[in-house]
């Protein structure tokens, strides 16, 4: 114990010391607004000309935001919002805005809560019913004859997991008040996200739209360039690092997010071997890193059915990848259902699973010819058998199942 305690205190001691790397980290995370932001300017002066009316007490039209991870939605809506309230301060109009994460808050009740904590509304943690939520919040916003501005971020989540009932009393909330109004900014990542919504939901909510395109590679570096200015000691960054950086991540979609990330995880893993510089070695081992991550992440987070699936594919993988059929997972499927106790799913339910971990890329299928038997699906593993043993050894629920062998299904070890 005390060998452990005094590596600990080496670790410790090496980091207080100060970094030669960075100057200030956090401006390398996805929360930050910078003060500028390269290659937003048309947006932001949009938002601005949409928002602009609330100074003289107008309610501003609903917004609708459009654009995939990574391409300024969030940064560019806090930058407006925040400008926004200082000028309402100066002139002293009655403005009051509020950024709501949707996928973070989870329920209908959290937003609600985050509404009215907004307006110096308390409401308890829990215990209320969502209605009795909205009647307080609508009563006092009435009382307090303000514009309320509300941006909802990650506004599809919401929408998917608890349906638009919220959105539609928000969106209909103007017509019971009098002495205030309410505007929404709906922000999302989902570009068919208007499907899900009632007509008269998008009606409403749809008054002014916005698309934000992915930012391209050059784009990206500025991007990155200044937030290096603020994040790194002169020097440290080599030119050849950020340019990979912006490489990387413009061939995911132009995701400034995934740029950011991988830029600041490389800063780390130079800091934490002593290097002086970042860079493009650091940068792909922080490539490596982090898609290892989102992988562990994104498998460990599964409902527990889309995990019993996966380690059916796994398994079968494992043992003679040439018979992973979509009628082979489910036997064995049904198998490990039933050693764990779990009631099992239908085999049309576990064929949708499959294609949603397909479309996750956790796995690989592919259509088939069996000759004069017809056509059938093959599944493989999407990603390597490491990452999905690492994930299920820490479950207690399923370390056991990681080295089961199939008893109803006839397959050949495959050591390879």
């Amino acid at each position: 114990m005390r060998e452990r305690e005094n590596i600990l205190d080496e670790v410790f001691a090496h980091f207080l010391k100060g970094s030669r790397i960075f100057k200030n980290r956090e401006v390398l995370r996805h929360d930050y607004v910078p003060d500028n932001l390269p290659h937003r300017r048309e947006e932001i002066l949009r938002l601005g000309e949409i928002t602009a009316p609330a100074l003289k007490g107008s309610p501003c039209s609903n917004v609708l935001i459009y654009g995939k991870t990574g391409t300024g939605k969030t940064a560019v809506v806090k930058f407006v919002l925040n400008k926004l309230a200082q000028k309402a301060e100066e002139v002293g109009s009655p403005v009051k805005v509020c950024f709501v994460n949707c996928r973070l808050a989870g329920t209908e009740y959290r937003v609600l809560a985050a509404l009215c904590s907004s307006i110096n509304v308390k409401v308890p943690f829990t215990g209320l019913a969502v209605g009795e939520i909205f009647d307080r919040f609508r009563k006092n916003l009435e009382s307090q004859g303000i514009i309320f501005i509300v941006a909802l971020d990650e506004i599809d989540a919401l929408i998917k997991i608890r349906g638009d009932e919220l959105l539609y009393e928000l969106t209909r909330i103007n017509e019971g008040l009098n002495q205030s109004k309410v505007s929404i900014i709906g922000i999302s990542n989902d570009l068919k996200f208007k499907d899900l919504l009632d007509p008269r939901v998008l009606s409403t909510l749809s008054e002014e739209e916005m698309v934000f395109k992915p930012y391209t590679a050059d784009e990206l570096q500025d991007i990155l360039m200044e937030r290096a200015k603020i994040a790194f000691y002169d020097g440290v960054l080599s030119e050849g690092a950020l340019k990979l950086c912006a490489a990387l991540a413009a061939s995911e979609h132009g995701d400034a997010r995934r740029a950011l990330d991988l830029l600041r995880v490389a800063g780390e893993i130079a800091e934490r071997k002593g290097d002086r510089r970042i860079t493009e070695e650091h940068v792909r081992e922080a490539q490596e890193r982090i898609e290892h991550d989102q992988v562990y992440e994104s498998i460990k987070s599964l409902p527990t059915h889309s995990k019993l699936v996966l380690l059916s594919v796994y398994l079968i993988n494992k043992m003679d990848p040439d018979r992973c059929f979509t009628g082979d997972i489910y036997n064995l499927y049904l198998e490990i259902c039933e050693q764990m106790g779990i009631s099992p799913l239908t085999q049309r339910r576990v064929s949708g699973l499959i294609n949603e971990l397909d479309v996750m890329g956790l796995l690989n299928s592919r259509i088939v010819s069996l000759g004069r038997y017809g056509r059938t699906k093959k599944i493989g593993l999407g990603v390597s058998r490491r990452i999905i043993m690492d994930v299920f050894s820490e479950d207690d629920r399923f370390r056991y199942i990681i080295s089961y062998k199939p008893k109803s299904i006839s397959l050949r070890q495959n050591d390879s």
